[in-house]
């Protein structure tokens, strides 16, 4: 059905392959919604040419996996050019809409903390790093108290260091996550007042690293979430570890280090 429709495809815009790339693994993966916007037909589900739909038709096609869509048969060809130019809602709207303080934080390190579970390389830009509102209502609605919390504690985290409040929240959720047993209250007083840090103590290091971060000239290096985020887990990796280090670096392209697992060696 969909490769027919498709073959009645003559007026849409230029096809966007990364954004079908992106649908087709949302369908493979059974994480592709039934939403309202479906597939906008000029006639007859048997005749009518393709007005809109074609990206969500091509990711049917490119799966190859069964996809429930709804079909608006005989709309107006005039009405297409006022379709998806509309203000389209953030994540950080799909979760105020549900009643969530500092929704766009939270809606910004449920995004960050799923790119960094799925070990992706990069800059976190793009296409490919984009999450659908209802698929990140779902991974929020897995642990809704664990990202409120590293909200809380991440925000102002953030302003004394002078970090990205994303790469502090998803910092602190990733490393709760793998070592919940931890005194995370210790590590977030040394972070926050600095008093009586030894000269090898990780959150010292963190601390001088993002001092020097923010003296870069480069303003794409300063605002790397990902940059920082890998940074705060270095050091935390370390501070649970008992591993003592004086300085931390973190290179664009490296991989993003997994939280260590267990509880803290003093």
């Amino acid at each position: 059905m969909a490769l027919d429709l498709l073959k009645r495809n003559n007026a849409n815009r230029p096809l966007d392959r990364t954004l079908v790339a992106q649908l087709a693994r949302y369908m493979e993966e059974g994480t592709f919604q039934l939403t309202h916007q479906g597939i906008a037909l000029s006639g007859s589900l048997k005749a009518g040419e393709v007005l809109d739909g074609q990206h969500r038709l091509s990711a049917i096609v490119k799966s190859g996996v069964p996809t429930k869509l709804l079909v608006f048969e005989h709309m107006s060809p005039e009405t297409m050019p006022f379709l998806d130019t509309g203000k389209r809602r953030s994540g950080g709207d799909v979760l105020s809409l549900t009643g969530e303080k500092d929704s766009t934080l939270i809606a910004s390190v449920v995004r960050h903390v799923h790119l960094a579970k799925a070990d992706l390389t990069g800059p976190w830009v793009g296409s490919r790093t984009r999450i659908p509102n209802d698929r990140l209502l779902a991974l929020f609605e897995e642990n809704p108290d664990g990202y409120r919390k590293s909200v809380a504690v991440g925000r102002p985290l953030a302003k004394t260091l002078g970090m990205i409040p994303t790469a502090t929240s998803a910092g602190y959720f990733l490393g709760l996550g793998s070592a919940p047993e931890v005194d995370t209250e210790e590590w977030v007083e040394g972070l926050m007042t600095g008093a009586n840090l030894q000269a090898t103590d990780p959150r010292l290091a963190l601390t001088k690293a993002i001092v020097q971060l923010r003296s870069i000239s480069s303003r794409r290096r300063r605002t790397d979430s990902r940059a920082q985020l890998g940074l705060y887990l270095k050091a935390w990796n370390a501070w649970v570890s008992g591993k003592p280090i004086k300085s931390l670096r973190f290179q664009e392209g490296e991989q993003l280090p997994r939280p260590v697992v267990g509880q803290r060696l003093a």
